[in-house]
């Protein structure tokens, strides 16, 4: 595996805000929990969140799409839905009413299945969706931001979950950046990012937290 990258915090959960604020979890891609998620996170801090970034690769993060690949095929996705209960569980204890879930393309998948457990009060995925085969009902506001030129399996176009999404009553706001593409909010791949597109999906993310988390 090459281009593997130990981050900061090997394995462990990372905070940010103050407890008992609204709760925002966010899931990484599957480059893993790259440096670039600490300005976004602490971004969303400053904002009034409780923000918390689990990392689901033992303390390994890499730019390399091949190691990335190998990362996501070993990771175990029922128990990173189990540290999120954990997370959300724990920041309840600490006076968090409400919860909001952030994903990155795979992390966009986790945090959309999650959500159909009914425990979040919004959900945004950039440049993910859910397939007809694992698609439940999500009982929560959904945002998407997606790429303009990106690939889905088939089954997981984003025209055929909005649709499943509406037909469920699930309330969803789609938005696509032209010119992007897959990862284009990820601030340490450099071939892919796209500054302008990132900072607008950061904005339009935090409003649509702000109308859903906050009072």
């Amino acid at each position: 595996m090459t281009e593997l990258v130990p981050i900061p915090s090997p394995g462990a959960a990372v905070y940010y805000g103050h407890p008992g604020s609204p709760l925002v979890v966010i899931v990484h891609d599957w480059y893993g929990r790259l440096p670039w998620l600490d300005p976004y996170a602490t971004a969303l801090a400053s904002q009034g969140y409780r923000v918390v970034v689990p990392d689901f690769y033992g303390g390994f993060a890499t730019i390399d799409a091949e190691s990335a690949a190998k990362l996501r095929d070993e990771l175990d996705a029922g128990l990173a839905l189990a540290v999120i209960d954990d997370l959300v569980a724990e920041s309840r204890l600490e006076g968090s009413t409400r919860v909001g879930l952030i994903g990155f393309s795979m992390g966009g998948w986790i945090a959309l299945l999650h959500a159909q457990g009914g425990d979040a009060d919004a959900v945004v995925a950039y440049y993910a969706t859910l397939g007809t085969e694992e698609h439940g009902v999500i009982p929560c506001p959904v945002l998407l931001n997606l790429a303009e030129n990106d690939e889905f399996s088939p089954g997981a176009e984003p025209d055929s979950f909005v649709a499943r999404l509406e037909d469920h009553g699930t309330p969803v706001t789609e938005f696509v950046y032209l010119g992007t593409e897959h990862s284009f909010a990820n601030a340490s791949l450099a071939a892919t990012l796209d500054n302008r597109a990132a900072a607008l999906a950061f904005a339009r993310s935090a409003s649509f937290l702000d109308k859903h988390l906050v009072d």
